[in-house]
């Protein structure tokens, strides 16, 4: 959480925001493609980050939409326990979201984006705080509740043995450290998707269509609070629920839950919570959700039709209709990518996405705003060695995706490419990233700037 709110909302927001928006300003940009490409002279260059987001953005997207099908499933199963099979719910909440996010998407625009974002804003900061409230008081109180959750720590060595070998101590303390776990819990969830929020296509946007600075200023103390009462409480009751579940079931959470980390939540809420306000945080949850995909989605299509399109077409103009094209598209494609995903892949997925992009964009992103040294080709090379290595390693050393996707093994016979510790547990942003940024730096020093004009109209106040 602290990271959530440091990075992408403290640095994003004082350091890169303001920078963002009178830049984007100077050069008529729209998109997070089109504000570099403009910065860099390249028409070019948009084609390239957008076809980025185009092929990784879907992956993000149906992981979202994972977790609000999730808590619907959940949900319509306790209301219609015969009406179907549970998956079969899975499967049903999946279209019914997409389809209620492509109507407002679609035919809302950016401005109807923003609009659902303020609102649903409102019914998560609302909801989610009472769910930190009550689950506090349906457990006994915050004292109570976590002496509990410490006093199960030994219970994983005897119930989780598998997640004891990795590294797992306990709710109340880090992971053992330099194990599996603690090398995922750092470098993948705290590193990767802290730095890895600074550079989210979907952000850049905000920062340019924001009035004013002041507006900034106001948004990082209520991002901050806004970040800790809904990330925050999700993460407390993520790991109180075992709490709840050993006094009832004598289970932990992972056991209640049959293995499916993203079913924890959904079932605590069903299970725990007064059946009068089950109906609230069922609404909190999937606005949660919808907000988030509000902005991938219309990120999405303006790749598409705006940036893909024009970047190919440079003498047409941009279409209404191929943008919302592109929406559908876009939703169309992480749907599909909802039923075939496996599950527990909700945190991972987001990870993988905040990773890539952090490697691929972050150094030209910072480069953008603040070093007029860097050149277009030192761009170009930066982002392909960001996301080529990332890729790289996803397919070949990084242990969770690589097993999942196989390539490794059927090219090499082995399930990594490099099986000593720590390699197939490091977060692929721990070394892409730093490539990325040394590729832009060198490659800067050897190729020829920008002329003094460009970069003066870039930079003029």
């Amino acid at each position: 959480v602290f990271m959530n709110i440091f990075s992408g909302i403290f640095v994003a927001f004082v350091f890169f925001g303001r920078a963002t928006r009178r830049i984007g300003r100077n050069l008529g940009a729209q998109t997070f493609p089109e504000f570099l490409a403009l910065r860099f002279d390249s028409p070019r260059l948009r084609v390239l980050i957008s076809g980025i987001i185009f092929l990784l953005m879907p992956f993000y997207a149906s992981a979202v939409l994972i977790g609000a099908a999730r808590v619907l499933q959940r949900i319509l199963h306790e209301i219609w326990p015969l009406a179907m099979n549970e998956d079969h719910f899975f499967y049903f909440a999946l279209l019914v979201l997409a389809l209620l996010v492509s109507i407002y998407v679609v035919f809302g625009g950016l401005k109807g984006v923003m609009y659902a974002d303020a609102l649903m804003g409102l019914v998560m900061v609302s909801g989610l705080t009472a769910l930190l409230v009550l689950g506090y008081w349906r457990l006994g109180g915050v004292v109570s509740a976590h002496e509990e959750l410490t006093a199960l720590a030994p219970l994983v060595q005897e119930r989780l043995p598998e997640a004891y070998s990795l590294g797992h101590r306990g709710w109340t303390v880090m992971p053992e450290f330099n194990s599996v776990w603690w090398w995922t819990l750092v470098s993948t969830l705290m590193f990767g998707v802290g730095i890895g929020a600074l550079a989210q296509p979907q952000l850049t946007v905000r920062f340019m269509t924001v009035k004013s600075g002041r507006e900034l200023n106001r948004a990082v103390l209520i991002g901050a609070i806004f970040i800790l009462l809904t990330v925050g409480s999700a993460y407390l009751i993520g790991g109180l629920s075992n709490v709840f579940f050993f006094r009832e079931d004598g289970k932990l959470a992972v056991e209640a839950a049959g293995g499916n980390l993203d079913r924890i939540i959904p079932l605590f809420i069903t299970r725990a919570l007064p059946e009068g306000v089950l109906y609230l945080f069922v609404l909190t949850l999937i606005a949660a959700a919808l907000s988030t995909l509000c902005s991938l989605y219309h990120v999405i299509g303006a790749a598409i039709g705006h940036d893909l399109y024009l970047g190919l077409f440079p003498n047409r103009r941009a279409h209404l209709g191929i943008i919302r094209a592109g929406v559908v598209f876009g939703i169309f494609c992480s749907l599909i990518l909802g039923f075939v995903l496996p599950g527990s892949i909700i945190a991972r997925a987001t990870a993988m996405f905040m990773g890539i992009c952090a490697a691929a964009f972050l150094p030209s992103y910072m480069a953008a705003i603040y070093w007029k040294r860097a050149t277009r080709p030192a761009v170009w090379a930066s982002i392909a060695v960001g996301a080529g290595v990332s890729l790289f390693g996803l397919v070949f050393c990084h242990a969770a995706e690589a097993k999942a996707l196989g390539i490794c093994r059927l090219l090499t016979g082995r399930d990594v490419l490099f099986a000593a510790h720590p390699w197939p547990v490091v977060d692929t942003l721990c070394y892409a990233l730093p490539l990325s940024l040394l590729t832009l730096v060198v490659v800067s020093r050897f190729t020829r700037k920008l002329s003094g004009e460009h970069l003066e109209r870039c930079f003029r106040r």
